[in-house]
Formats: structure tokens, C-alpha cells, sequence
């Protein structure tokens, strides 16, 4: 039979691996489980209160705007706006939540797609989460993105793998609470609307997008279109941005202008698209006048000299 033992001190023997943990690893785990069970009886010892939890994560939430708007996030599914509440929330609802271990870390990068996990240990319920998120890391070509951009979007999807873990731990109706309250300071009311509009609009001007580009994603006219729905919707959209779970050019796309009569003539190909739907070209019928007859003409004298005779 024959053994081999790696750098880790796994002995493997006709097949089968056991570990065998070295002096200095033993007294490590010694030390990790002796804080661990320190933290299991101070959670126990001092357990957490929902109304303390929610009077706490409300008053960090609606500290002030730039807070409050920090904790909502907008997306898309099914082609539908949806906004709910960020990481930034989270982070939040975790702190207050207490008795608690969080933590995400990137798991694998591939060709084409970056997995990061995420996770929430209820010391108190003595609950563990753990979720997984993967992204890509191609764009609409299939090119891999650089390392720079495969590292920002591994820290996005971190992050919306820490959220989701701590929205498993942290029951959502408490989570509901906490993200309606910021919300009222984030979009406030119709008596501040008009205010609240400009200031929206100037910081998604801040982050390269511009009047066109938000009123043609949300399909309005005009900026005194939006209301408070489309405020809440865009606020959410650029907390998305900062965050860098999304990029200005995926949420606000480019606006191509509409072509011109300057531009010239449409190509040959697109003429002949447009007389095939317009239909074959009807004839334009005429209608010859008889000319005027014999009869019309001055009587002759029949008494006149005759050629033809």
C-alpha cells in the first residue's frame, strides 16, 4: 500500500483519505471554538428584542435622504420594474438584527461567469444560510470582460449574495417596515415632488445619464411626467449604479436619433420594402374626349364648286 501526505496533512492510503491535523491546527480550532461557543452563550444570555431591532434599523434607515435612498434597488423581471430593498438595507437590517455572522466571498470564475456566495448564521436560532449568486462576465459579443471589470462584477454579485442571505434570516415583514420608512424620506410626497424631481434627475445626470436617457427608459414624454412611482423606480436605479450591481449604459440605454430627411434617401433595399407593403402601384386611367363632329362644323353651300367632282 502506498501513502502520501500533502502540505494539508491528508494521508491517503488504497484510496481512502483521513485527515490527521498537525499540532498547530489542532490548538487553531481549539481557539475558533472556544469564541464561537463565547458568542452561542452571549446570544443566549442576551437575546434580541423585534422592537428594539426595529426602532434601531428604522432610525439608521431614515437617517437622512442619501441613506434612505441607499437602501432601495430597482431591477427587471419578467418586463416589469420591481424595487425593493438594497444591500445597503441589509447591512443595515444585519446590524441592528444582531447575535449574528455574515460574509460573502467569490467561490469560481469561469469563461463566463463569476459564482460568489454569501451567508447569515443566526447565532441565536442557531440558523445558517447560504446562497450562491453567478454573473456574467461577457458582454453582448461574448467577450470575457478584463480584470478589472471581472473583479468589480464579482463584488456585485457578493453583494446581492449577502442580501439575499441576510433576507432568508431576517424575516421580510420586519425587512418590509424598515425599507416603506426609508422610503417616505427617499421619494416623500406630492407637496415635494416637483423638488425631489430635480434632484433625482441631476444625480443620474452625475452618473452619465442623461434627461433623454432616463425619460425614454421609463417611456415618458417629459420630465414633468414622473410621478412618484417612476421617482421611486429611478432612485432604485441609481443605487443599482453606484453600487455597481448594474452598469448606465444597461439601465439608461443610448438613444439613437430618428432619421431625417437630410440623411437622404432610404437605400435600395429598404425602397423596395416599402412599394412591396405599399402595394402595386394602380394605373391611372384616362379618358379620350370624343372630338367634335361633322355637324359642328359652318353648313357648306351646296351650290359651291365640289374638288372631288
Amino acid at each position: 500500500m502506498s501513502e502520501t501526505v500533502d502540505e494539508f496533512g491528508v494521508v491517503t492510503e488504497s484510496g481512502n483519505e483521513a485527515l490527521v491535523l498537525q499540532p498547530e491546527h489542532v490548538s487553531a480550532l481549539a481557539v475558533v471554538r472556544g469564541e464561537i461557543e463565547m458568542q452561542l452563550d452571549a446570544a443566549h444570555k442576551y437575546p434580541r428584542s423585534v422592537k428594539r431591532f426595529l426602532a434601531e434599523a428604522t432610525t439608521l434607515a431614515t437617517m437622512d435622504e442619501d441613506t434612505a435612498a441607499s437602501c432601495m434597488y430597482s431591477f427587471e423581471r419578467g418586463g416589469k420594474r420591481i424595487t425593493g430593498p438594497s444591500i445597503r438595507c441589509a447591512e443595515i437590517c444585519a446590524s441592528a438584527w444582531g447575535n449574528a455572522h455574515i460574509g460573502a466571498r467569490i467561490v469560481d470564475i469561469d469563461d463566463k461567469d463569476v459564482v460568489a456566495q454569501g451567508a447569515m448564521w443566526d447565532l441565536e436560532k442557531n440558523l445558517r444560510i447560504t446562497v450562491e449568486t453567478r454573473r456574467r462576465i461577457t458582454n453582448k459579443r461574448g467577450e470575457r470582460f478584463n480584470d478589472d471589470m471581472i473583479t468589480v462584477t464579482g463584488n456585485a454579485a457578493a453583494s446581492i449574495a449577502l442580501r439575499n442571505a441576510i433576507f432568508r434570516i431576517v424575516p421580510r415583514a420586519y425587512v418590509n417596515r424598515v425599507y416603506l420608512a426609508a422610503r417616505k424620506v427617499a421619494v416623500g410626497d406630492a407637496t415635494t415632488l416637483t423638488e425631489k424631481r430635480a434632484t433625482v434627475m441631476e444625480k443620474l445626470a452625475k452618473l452619465g445619464a442623461t434627461a433623454e436617457r432616463v425619460l425614454a427608459a421609463l417611456g415618458k414624454r417629459g420630465v414633468d411626467d414622473l410621478g412618484l412611482e417612476e421617482i421611486e423606480t429611478l432612485i432604485g436605479y441609481g443605487t443599482a449604479v453606484k453600487s455597481g450591481e448594474r452598469r448606465v449604459d444597461d439601465v439608461f440605454p443610448e438613444v439613437k436619433p430618428p432619421t431625417t430627411a437630410a440623411e437622404g434617401p432610404p437605400p435600395a433595399e429598404e425602397q423596395g420594402r416599402r412599394m412591396s407593403l405599399a402595394g402595386p402601384k394602380k394605373k391611372q386611367m384616362s379618358i379620350e374626349l370624343p372630338q367634335e363632329s361633322a355637324a359642328a362644323s359652318p353648313p357648306r353651300d351646296p351650290t359651291s364648286d365640289d374638288v372631288s367632282k
